[in-house]
């Protein structure tokens, strides 16, 4: 019973994660042993931060700088979801940190935590440019408006 009811108080925002994303482990994400394969989930969680980087820097042009260790605690099996969330820590000039947590849906235990996530906002030539921002917006406010390769596409005008 005590078990049932540490589970009940488990809630999706622990941790202070704020952005959330679900993947569900298919047969082409598992390794060798039949488990989640670690560079799967680094790939997702590379790819759900650089969107949440993107929205918080207004900039489309965002690259990783660092990524800290990464702490495996648990794993995944086949047909599990999992959920990953991120959390801004801190704005530099140019760049953004965030903490990583993802954890297993089905059997509610963290699977890893990455402490350090950073990433750059980048000009056309791939040098740093300050963003201005000092506050994680939870809106869409921030989302850039012209299209990345042509600059020619005004997406606030739709």
């Amino acid at each position: 019973m005590a078990a049932q009811q540490k589970n009940s108080e488990w809630h999706p925002s622990e941790d202070g994660i704020n952005f959330h994303t679900r993947k569900w482990v298919r047969p082409e994400d598992l390794n060798a042993n039949g488990s989640l394969f670690g560079g799967s989930l680094l790939k997702w969680i590379d790819e759900e931060a650089a969107i949440y980087a993107i929205l918080q820097l207004g900039n489309y042009r965002v690259v990783t700088k660092l990524i800290s260790e990464i702490n495996f605690e648990a794993s995944a099996l086949q047909g599990d979801l999992v959920e990953m969330g991120l959390v801004a820590t801190h704005f530099g000039r140019t760049s953004l940190t965030m903490r990583a947590v993802v954890r297993n849906m089905i059997t509610r235990r963290r699977i890893l935590t990455i402490e350090r996530i950073v990433f750059v906002s980048v000009d056309e030539e791939g040098r740093p440019v300050p963003h201005g921002f000092s506050e994680v917006t939870y809106d869409r406010d921030r989302m850039p408006t012209e299209h990345p390769q042509t600059g020619s596409i005004n997406l606030g005008s739709r």
